[in-house]
């Protein structure tokens, strides 16, 4: 790991906001997955994200935009996540959504597969759009007309713009997790 948990007093006077928020965002939006160290301090993403908060607020910023008056399903945005999660093999990220997509009633037979990197063959009309534009978006490249087209007609415009926007969140995420090789909880060792 290459930036430490900040313990709560050590925050500076910066972070201690940054921190509240999250600490909300952990207790009461995505909760259910270990984002605490034994004295308080933040996990995961938000090591980073307290560290430079400049960044962090604005990163905390975009993915509550992102979440305000949603009408994307949960399960929908969780499987993106994985998918997102799974292409860079970002590990703390499909640990903590793996038990947010459960506890949203995604299967764990489908959160096993799409953490696998695969597809699972039992997908809704929702779920396969969801998974396949996410797919497409991670890997690169101009997405296909047929299939920007068919997740338009599944979801429609203001979905696809919810997803989208999650996706790109989420690479940040994943970008943040992996440059700072920052474990899942039961792997900590400080």
């Amino acid at each position: 790991m290459r930036l430490l948990p900040i313990p709560p007093s050590e925050l500076s006077a910066e972070q201690k906001p940054l921190a509240n928020d999250i600490q909300y965002i952990v207790d009461h939006v995505i909760k259910g997955f270990v984002a605490n160290r034994a004295d308080g301090a933040l996990l995961g993403p938000f090591i980073p994200m307290l560290h430079f908060p400049q960044y962090g607020a604005a990163s905390v910023a975009f993915s509550t935009a992102i979440k305000k008056d949603s009408t994307l399903s949960n399960v929908l945005r969780e499987i993106a996540i994985l998918v997102t999660g799974a292409h860079f093999r970002s590990h703390y990220e499909m640990y903590a959504h793996s038990i947010v997509a459960e506890n949203e009633g995604l299967s764990p037979t489908k959160i096993a597969t799409i953490t696998a990197g695969l597809r699972p063959a039992d997908l809704t009309e929702d779920e396969a759009a969801v998974y396949d534009l996410t797919f497409a978006l991670v890997k690169g490249g101009v997405i296909p007309n047929l299939l920007y087209k068919q997740a338009l007609k599944t979801l429609g415009h203001k979905n696809l713009a919810e997803l989208i926007c999650t996706i790109g969140n989420y690479c940040l995420v994943s970008i943040l997790l992996n440059t700072y090789d920052i474990p899942v909880p039961d792997q900590e060792i400080f």
